[in-house]
């Protein structure tokens, strides 16, 4: 797929939002006043500035009103649903905390729960693609949830959860980019099902069914090279858990070591999330014979 930089963005920073509402909700860190306006203006301008990025991908972003509609058969609606309940219901719980200095928990950690439900409800756009394999694995919504939860950790200054989330979510990425090698073979298909001709014999390509590109071959058909592919893994790995593991684990974390690992993660959050895209080959590409 073509790895789109207004998707990317959206799915990214929207996640490190969420993920920090979700504790900020459940009062880690246990903040008020001032500070605690640091802490949600910084949730805040991440979640929504995702959600503000993710429009510059629609075809017709004055009709993005009209996706709230879909809800009950559309995870790109639900998702614009559940991401506006949960900031309303956390601009709620931030206004009593910040002005009245009223902490109202119930009303936390109902924003807590939606804000990790939008994002499942952004994994499951691209989840439920049963055209892209690399998309349609169970480790998508886990990789989503952890992505955020760890990454919330950090910015939340939650040092323990973030050592242990960072650890899971880079042995679970590991595990999906072994597994999403082998999902176009293990989802059964190829030339011969893409065309429909399979029981005529084996399939080759003899000429390109259009002469120059088109909207498929640009948005759904994106090669990348195995050995970049490999560099950008590793280096994905490293910035996103090794070395803020390593270094949580071993060092005493002041504030400029935070913002250090910080900006790892985050090398590794957006390196990882163009591979999402970069790599994911969907089924269209076998019409065009680009696999």
């Amino acid at each position: 797929m073509h790895p789109a930089a207004s998707v990317i963005i959206f799915t990214s920073l929207s996640g490190l939002g969420f993920g920090l509402m979700f504790f900020l909700g459940l009062g880690k860190p246990d903040v008020s006043g001032g500070s605690a306006f640091v802490f949600f203006c910084i949730a805040y301008a991440l979640a929504v500035g995702g959600l503000l990025a993710s429009t510059f991908h629609l075809g017709n972003p004055q009709r993005a009103m009209k996706a709230f509609s879909q809800w009950r058969t559309s995870w790109l609606s639900r998702e614009g649903v559940v991401a506006v309940a949960a900031l309303l219901a956390m601009g709620v719980y931030a206004a009593l905390l910040i002005f009245v200095g009223i902490r109202v928990a119930p009303l936390g950690w109902l924003g807590s729960a939606l804000s990790i439900t939008a994002v499942y409800c952004t994994s499951m756009i691209y989840g439920q693609l049963k055209t892209v394999p690399r998309w349609n694995m169970t480790t998508t919504p886990i990789l989503f949830l952890l992505y955020a939860l760890s990454g919330g950790a950090l910015l939340a200054a939650q040092l323990p959860f973030a050592l242990l989330l960072l650890a899971i979510l880079t042995l679970v990425q590991i595990l999906s980019w072994m597994l999403g090698d082998l999902s176009f073979a293990l989802a059964g298909h190829n030339i011969e099902t893409a065309t429909g001709l399979g029981h005529l014999g084996k399939v080759r390509l003899l000429e390109s069914p259009h002469s120059g590109e088109n909207y498929l071959t640009r948005e759904m058909v994106h090669v990348i090279g195995r050995k970049h592919s490999f560099k950008l893994r590793v280096i994905a790995a490293l910035c996103l858990g090794v070395i803020p593991v390593v270094l949580l684990g071993l060092f005493q974390i002041n504030h400029l070591s935070a913002l250090l690992i910080i900006a790892l993660h985050v090398i590794g959050l957006f390196t990882s999330r163009w591979l999402f895209f970069a790599e994911a080959e969907h089924v269209v590409g076998l019409y065009y014979d680009k696999r």
